[in-house]
């Protein structure tokens, strides 16, 4: 049996949560269109959609977009980082708490909402990335 990369655990914990929001996402999303008798083209356009949803609402599903933004380069390092061996100690920690960064990023964000905490939260997690990449910029050099 091929032995699995460790630092490919927060990648598949972050792909799960997203997965997760979505579904959260979509369980308040329909029924608030749905309430606000918007039809089945109010999502053609999602700004103009999100202007006539609760705001609170409209936090899962920026929430969601967000993991799909900065988080693609939490993978392409994760699966560089795997594929040369640079996938133990301190870029495995990082990868962990960059993971449960964005998984506290979307607690509050979906909540809450408090804005310099959530953005405290996210640089948290964006001086992890940055470690991780200058790690794996002076192996390559």
């Amino acid at each position: 049996m091929t032995e699995i990369s460790p630092i490919l655990a927060p990648v598949f914990l972050l792909v799960i949560w997203t997965i997760l929001i979505l579904f959260w996402m979509g369980s308040v999303r329909l029924p608030a269109i749905k309430k606000a008798r918007l039809g089945p083209s109010a999502g053609e356009r999602t700004a103009e959609l999100a202007t006539q949803l609760d705001r609170k609402v409209q936090f899962k599903a920026d929430n969601y977009n967000h993991l799909l933004e900065q988080p693609t380069i939490f993978y392409a390092m994760a699966l560089a980082f795997a594929l040369t061996g640079m996938d133990s100690g301190l870029n495995l920690y990082l990868a962990w708490f960059y993971t449960a960064s964005r998984i506290v990023h979307s607690l509050i964000h979906c909540t809450a909402n408090i804005v310099m905490l959530r953005f405290s939260v996210f640089m948290l997690g964006t001086f992890a990335l940055l470690i991780m990449a200058v790690n794996g910029l002076l192996a390559a050099l």
